[in-house]
């Protein structure tokens, strides 16, 4: 016997349906789809009253139009990254005069730095500074790649032409930050391109720019017109730094159809990124206004941290980034570190064996004003 179903049974039916029809379309009652406002619990950069100065963001962004751009995207979450990610890389190839089939995109500038590395450890060892942002290369260790330092010079610097004399035929890559980190040091533009143009005869010199835009001459202290000029130079870029989009990863990379068909291989493609990412980083690209507030701000903080170490006894080592890099002398950075803790003032603790030196990133003013303030206590704790 078939199933009936009665008048009033079928309009209970037909009611919840149109119910849940109207909750799909977005006109659901607040008791239909209960869903806080904010999850409790969630904390979105450092608790009140903290200085977070540990991580070299910019904590003036994202700005207006990036925030405007990810609210909007956000709304159509529900589809894969589509038509802004090509208009990003158009963007991206138009600034830069570059083909736009030779920008690779990553979830920050981590992922292709790191998908280049595993291409390049297959081929031999890897060469940089003892003292560099290595952690993308750590991926390529963990399957069996090798890294190969060279020494600093006695004021943290960069020997060029000791990196190029270590180029041996086992080395595939040469990796440089520039500017550094930790170190902040920018290196001098003519002698940078005179060694990537020698040194990529022997293998790819890549160059890790994440903050070339808040160095005095960006366009300068850049490599990417060698990659134009066809020699074997690989660029990354991020939107993490000066663009204040750290949370929302969108890095990307400039190189060759060979070396951007080797990163591929080991590449997510489109699917690494989002769309509210995405969205605010092509809002930021030409935001000329929200930039040049960002860098302003930077340099303001950088001077007072720089006059704060001297104020103490302190020196520091020359920044053209978002941090500073401060001498501590016979001091244990670790131990300045968790000095600086107990007073709620977040900094960097030691790098590789540089047990005297302690980064310290350019946060808001009043933040780091809350670190100059903390900063003759946490000395005066560490010598007593």
């Amino acid at each position: 016997m078939k199933p009936t179903l009665s008048r009033r049974g079928f309009m209970g039916l037909t009611g919840a349906m149109a119910l849940g029809g109207a909750a799909a379309a977005g006109l659901h009652s607040s008791r239909a789809l209960a869903v806080p406002q904010t999850a409790p619990g969630l904390l979105y950069g450092p608790a009140p009253g903290v200085a977070k100065l540990n991580a070299n963001e910019n904590p003036y962004g994202p700005s207006q139009s990036a925030i405007a751009a990810m609210a909007k995207a956000s709304a159509m979450g529900a589809y894969y990254i589509g038509d802004a990610l090509t208009r990003l890389r158009s963007m991206i190839g138009e600034r830069f005069d570059i083909p736009t089939s030779q920008v690779s995109f990553s979830s920050g500038s981590s992922g292709v730095l790191t998908y280049l590395a595993l291409a390049k450890a297959r081929e031999g060892a890897i060469l940089g500074p003892d003292l560099f942002w290595d952690t993308t290369t750590r991926a390529a260790l963990r399957q069996g790649g090798e890294l190969v330092r060279i020494a600093p010079t006695s004021d943290l610097g960069l020997d060029l032409d000791a990196l190029y004399r270590a180029i041996t035929p086992d080395i595939s890559m040469v990796q440089i930050c520039n500017p550094n980190n930790p170190t902040g040091m920018v290196l001098d533009p003519v002698k940078l391109r005179e060694f990537c143009i020698k040194a990529s005869k022997k293998c790819t010199v890549l160059v890790d720019e994440a903050y070339n835009e808040i160095t005095d001459d960006p366009a300068a202290n850049s490599m990417v017109p060698l990659i134009l000029q066809g020699h074997d130079v690989v660029v990354a870029r991020t939107f993490s730094k000066l663009y204040g989009l750290a949370g929302m990863r969108v890095g990307y990379m400039l190189a060759s159809e060979e070396n951007t068909a080797k990163v591929a291989r080991f590449s997510l493609g489109d699917y690494a990124l989002n769309q509210a990412g995405v969205a605010a980083a092509v809002a930021s690209f030409d935001d000329t206004a929200f930039l040049s507030f960002s860098k302003e701000r930077i340099l303001e903080a950088r001077e007072l941290i720089t006059s704060t170490a001297q104020t103490n006894g302190l020196s520091v080592a020359p920044s053209q980034t978002s941090f500073v890099y401060v001498n501590l002398g016979s001091l244990n950075a670790e131990s300045f570190r968790a000095e600086m803790a107990r007073q709620n003032v977040l900094i960097r603790g030691i790098y590789q064996d540089y047990t005297g030196w302690s980064r310290v990133s350019c946060g808001r003013l009043e933040d780091v004003q809350q670190y100059a303030a903390a900063m003759p206590r946490a000395l005066e704790a560490l010598n007593a």
